[in-house]
């Protein structure tokens, strides 16, 4: 079986894969926690754009659904659990621990590379996620954790160390939680069938235009709790 690899949409996924190893590497080496935002964000137009260019050009394969996982767990998985510990690692603790226990508190973050790799997992065998997520998709996951260091490089913001690690395990277990979150596949343009998302979109536009990095984290919260709402509500 001859087997494709260099088709446009899998190109546009190592372009994916290489914006997370650079956000890694501007977290870890660089220290610069901005930088290391601006890569996921990369991440997340490619991420879209691979999808959109295979339905474009028809060109689906089983390589390229098992290639976007993989980048998928590296930029969204694991470069904001190493950038949410370096944060951490940079913080001051609220109850003034001692070195060693604020040392173990910022390995906390990592688990959020393990239930993104089970988010994603779960995600390829789950034929119910087509038209909508269940639990908080990776790439918000990610936007919205590496927000947070963004904002405390950009504006010297002071977070305790135990808040982070707790918003940490926050974004984990919605990650792998039941909530259905509502997606951005629009069957048709018509305002009856896509009135939450118009809505959405557009109170993000203004909140971007007027508060800018700070947006960011609040957007994603918005979009967590909107989801939630409809979700309880439904049921």
């Amino acid at each position: 079986m001859k087997i494709k690899l260099f088709t446009i949409p899998n190109c546009i996924t190592l372009c994916n894969l290489l914006c997370g190893i650079g956000s890694i590497i501007s977290s870890l080496v660089l220290n610069d926690l901005q930088v290391a935002f601006a890569f996921v964000l990369a991440s997340a137009v490619f991420d879209f754009f691979d999808g959109f260019s295979a339905r474009l050009l028809n060109q689906y394969s089983a390589v390229g659904v098992q290639l976007d996982s993989l980048a998928d767990i590296v930029s969204f998985g694991v470069a904001p659990a190493v950038g949410m510990a370096v944060l951490c690692g940079a913080m001051p603790s609220a109850f003034e621990f001692n070195d060693t226990w604020c040392e173990v508190l910022c390995y906390v973050p990592l688990i959020v590379a393990a239930f993104s790799a089970l988010r994603l997992a779960k995600f390829n065998i789950d034929e119910t996620q087509k038209e909508e997520f269940e639990g908080l998709a990776t790439p918000p996951s990610a936007i919205l954790l590496l927000s947070l260091g963004a904002l405390c490089d950009r504006y010297s913001l002071v977070v305790e160390l135990e808040w982070l690690v707790l918003i940490s395990v926050l974004v984990a277990i919605l990650l792998v939680s039941p909530v259905r979150m509502f997606s951005f596949k629009f069957k048709s343009w018509r305002w009856a069938d896509n009135k939450l998302r118009y809505i959405f979109l557009l109170v993000s536009v203004v909140a971007i235009l007027s508060l800018r990095l700070y947006a960011i984290p609040f957007v994603i919260v918005m979009y967590i709790v909107l989801s939630a709402v409809r979700w309880i509500a439904k049921r």
